[in-house]
């Protein structure tokens, strides 16, 4: 038993938790782009998943506070794919999804229905 807890003390935990904090951004930042590109509103996704709209925007900025089920949640609802087989691949493309995020609207709205009152 002490051997197994002399392992775990040992492990250096500040590490780990760095690679948990960049893991978190990109998928964020995927998320926030393929909602935007889909014109959901932060409250449509929010609502979809059954969330508070401050918890998607947690989810969004890659806080490592959000729960890892709803940030799967989120990327699904969106068509973010969670897994790829070239993990290489990711980093070259956070890059260009920042800049498309650059790109699109700060908000975005639903589109107005045009009212049929002629009876």
């Amino acid at each position: 038993m002490t051997e197994i807890r002399g392992i775990i003390d040992g492990f250096d935990h500040s590490n780990l938790l760095a690679r948990d904090a960049r893991g978190a951004r990109p998928i964020g930042t995927l998320i926030k782009l393929a909602r935007k590109q889909r014109k959901m509103s932060e409250a449509d996704l929010a609502a979809r998943i059954g969330i508070a709209r401050s918890t998607l925007q947690i989810i969004e900025k890659g806080s490592a506070k959000a729960e890892i089920g709803l940030v799967f949640e989120a990327a699904h609802l969106v068509g973010v794919p969670l897994f790829v087989s070239e993990p290489s691949a990711v980093a070259a493309q956070i890059g260009l999804v920042e800049d498309k995020l650059a790109l699109l609207p700060q908000s975005v709205r639903r589109p107005r229905t045009e009212v049929k009152d002629d009876f």
